[in-house]
């Protein structure tokens, strides 16, 4: 027999009234989601208006009923109990809601022949080049002296001044243009040009004064409280449909929100499940999933622990460690989209295209399969089963060429704990830059898929 038939999930699809609706939605959510809080807080809005209750609210876990687990803001789980003792397992799909940025450093401000900064420290994977010359907005949190939160966003509505890196001529860039890539850009070049007005009178860093007055009279921060600030930089503006057809999202973040987005929109939909149901929404997954939000922090250990504990009237940490071991998982994160521009660097018999659906992952990691999770082929073919009965269109795919290159997900800290898991997304392009592409119809894919998940009973 020859190869599988190439099949495109345009084909024969009928995108429901209310399936336009959600990629409205989506967009929506990664133009005013843009921080790993910002995002939580919008999921955790939806999740009380679809009757979640916070955990510390709970005085039971019966059949059908709604929970949500805040993590410090940053991250969150949603789960809906089962028919089933949770002892036996669950349903999980895992994301994670940060994203590539510059962050702003405790002692960031400082003036220079005039012009006033902001350093800035990177945050996961970035390509520095890609972030000069663009219109950027900061958005993030301040905690003053006296712990009252000042919540800062400037640069996303239409009368905000925006911010920006600036770049090197290219008349005076022969000395760049003979540096490798990544050295063009160093990682303290990042200053985010915040002013030029000087304050009246005389004396040093007149513009710097100026620029702290602002800050003080708008928003109530002194120069000392950048110390206890999370602030962030990220693109300005807002998602959109990208192409003539308005078949592509072109919009910041959606490595990982595509996935989050779709995890979300699949658990809304269940009411009554056989295995009790979960959706995680993580932090941190772009620099290894460290902290306290991060998926190695094992508040999903801790969670499965209190539920079980409502479900059972006390604490046995067997039935904790048994639930999770016998749990089914996806960790839905994103994966590189072939892009012809460079088809050298992937192999493109396994490889994942724009336009066909779903994409699972046996194993991720790099080189010699190193930092993943290889899924069990059990696990892989229980899922195709899933998907094929659903008729969701899938692929498969690795991140590019043996020894290109690689990268990681959440899923190897899942599997710690026993549970089956696969890697679970879709494709896009130009992963990790400040506006990524995604395919719409993948997205609606992505929610058929999830949610097939979820519901199945075996």
């Amino acid at each position: 027999m020859g190869s599988k038939k190439v099949k495109l999930a345009w084909d024969d699809l009928m995108i429901s009234d209310q399936e336009r609706d959600a990629i409205t939605e989506y967009l929506s959510f990664l133009s005013k989601g843009k921080t790993e809080r910002e995002s939580w807080q919008i999921i955790e809005s939806w999740a009380q208006r679809e009757g979640f209750i916070p955990l510390d609210k709970l005085e039971g876990f019966q059949p059908g009923q709604r929970v949500c687990l805040a993590v410090r803001g940053k991250a969150g789980i949603l789960a809906i109990s089962g028919q089933r003792p949770l002892s036996e397992g669950f349903r999980l799909i895992a994301t994670h809601i940060d994203a590539p940025r510059l962050d702003i450093k405790q002692r960031p401000l400082y003036e220079e022949e005039g012009l006033a900064f902001l350093k800035t420290h990177y945050y996961g994977g970035i390509k520095k080049y890609q972030w000069m010359a663009l219109p950027l907005s900061l958005h993030g949190v301040v905690f003053l002296r006296n712990g009252q939160k000042v919540e800062i966003i400037i640069g996303e509505d239409e009368a905000d001044p925006v911010f920006t890196i600036s770049d090197l001529l290219p008349h005076l860039a022969k000395d760049q243009y003979n540096k490798k890539l990544s050295e063009a850009v160093s990682g303290e070049g990042l200053n985010l040009l915040l002013g030029h007005n000087p304050s009246l009178g005389e004396g040093e860093e007149r513009v710097k004064s100026a620029i702290l007055v602002i800050l003080r009279d708008k928003y109530g921060i002194e120069e000392d409280d950048f110390v206890s600030a999370e602030l962030e930089v990220v693109p300005a503006g807002k998602a959109r449909y990208s192409g003539l057809d308005k078949s592509l999202i072109i919009g910041y973040g959606q490595d990982d929100r595509i996935c989050s987005f779709a995890a979300w929109k699949a658990v809304a939909e269940i009411q009554q499940p056989e295995w009790t149901t979960l959706v995680l929404f993580a932090d941190k997954e772009e620099i290894g999933s460290d902290s306290n939000t991060g998926m190695k922090a094992r508040y999903l250990e801790n969670f499965i622990a209190e539920l079980i504990t409502l479900q059972s009237g006390k604490y046995d940490g067997l039935l904790v460690r048994r639930s999770l071991a016998r749990a089914k998982a996806l960790s839905a994160d994103v994966t590189g989209g072939y892009d012809p521009n460079y088809a050298e660097v992937m192999d493109k018999r396994n490889s994942a295209f724009l336009g066909r659906g779903l994409v699972i992952s046996k194993y991720t990691g790099s080189k010699g399969k190193y930092d993943t999770s290889d899924a069990n082929a059990e696990f892989v073919a229980e899922v195709r089963r899933i998907f094929d009965d659903a008729k969701i269109c899938w692929q498969t795919a690795e991140l590019g060429k043996v020894d290109q290159g690689g990268g990681g997900t959440i899923a190897q800290y899942m599997a710690i704990y026993g549970m089956e898991v696969l890697d679970c997304g879709v494709g896009i392009l130009s992963m990790h830059a400040p506006w990524e592409i995604a395919s719409i119809v993948d997205l609606v894919m992505m929610i058929r898929g999830y949610q097939a998940f979820l519901k199945y009973s075996g």
